[in-house]
């Protein structure tokens, strides 16, 4: 198969997806043709509970996913969610060559248990030439050798997950908060009883705090961009971006 990134990954992967796809009793193959749309494309590696909700939340949104797994089992139980799924070794730089893995965007290496395996398909995308590579660690030791490796990204699922908590039971006046990296978020914060009544211009946020107050939930209303005279009252939920230190400093 020749290797060519210019050609539409769907097409290349089709070639040879009845010979690595698993069929059901009776011969039905586990994965539907694709329909040749091309938006990003994402091969995702690992198909346990965080790589089954990625690759289908992905596929709910519009994107092209190939998501590989080597457990038979496994294939069988996502085959009705995920459009297209194969058993293969992700390890074997070989057999990723043959369903086109150097076409895709993104890959995303989600093997959770086998540190080794995880290791080898990192490192079999990244010689393929994947754009970038996305890959999930369990340890920050772990984190530490696969960005050593040529890993674009690394995601410690458990342990953010496990920061966003204790955030949101420490900080009680926090309504939510979306991270958008290690220190940084957009943060829903009841309003402080001390800007209550002064304009946003007044509470000098902005100056004190380093954050920027992006929208405000008033109610069932949302000020979207508020201007400078807006006048905070009781009861609002400010919208700010900014480090999230600096946020609870402002509670």
């Amino acid at each position: 198969m020749a290797n060519n990134k210019n050609q539409s990954w769907p097409r290349r992967v089709w070639r040879t997806i009845k010979e690595l796809t698993v069929s059901e009793p009776g011969g039905r193959t586990i994965g539907r043709p694709f329909n040749g749309h091309r938006s990003n494309e994402f091969i995702i590696i690992g198909l346990g509970r965080f790589g089954t909700s990625l690759a289908m939340t992905l596929n709910a949104y519009g994107h092209d996913v190939l998501a590989i797994d080597s457990d038979h089992k496994r294939i069988q139980q996502v085959s009705n969610v995920l459009p297209h799924v194969i058993q293969l070794d992700a390890t074997n730089i070989d057999a990723l060559r043959e369903v086109g893995a150097e076409s895709f965007d993104t890959g995303i290496v989600c093997v959770g248990t086998y540190f080794e395996a995880n290791l080898l398909a990192t490192v079999s995308l990244r010689k393929l030439g994947v754009r970038r590579v996305i890959t999930k660690a369990r340890t920050v030791t772990q984190q530490d050798i696969l960005q050593r490796i040529g890993a674009d990204e690394v995601i410690l699922p458990e342990h953010e997950a496990g920061v966003r908590l204790a955030r949101r039971l420490a900080g009680i006046n926090f309504v939510d908060f979306l991270e958008l990296s290690q220190d940084k978020g957009v943060v829903e914060i009841v309003t402080p009883d001390h800007l209550v009544g002064k304009s946003l211009r007044e509470a000098e946020i902005r100056q004190q705090y380093g954050l920027a107050v992006v929208a405000i939930r008033r109610g069932d209303d949302v000020v979207i961009s508020p201007r400078a005279e807006e006048v905070i009252q009781p009861n609002d939920i400010l919208v700010v971006l900014g480090r999230i230190a600096n946020c609870e400093k402002l509670r």
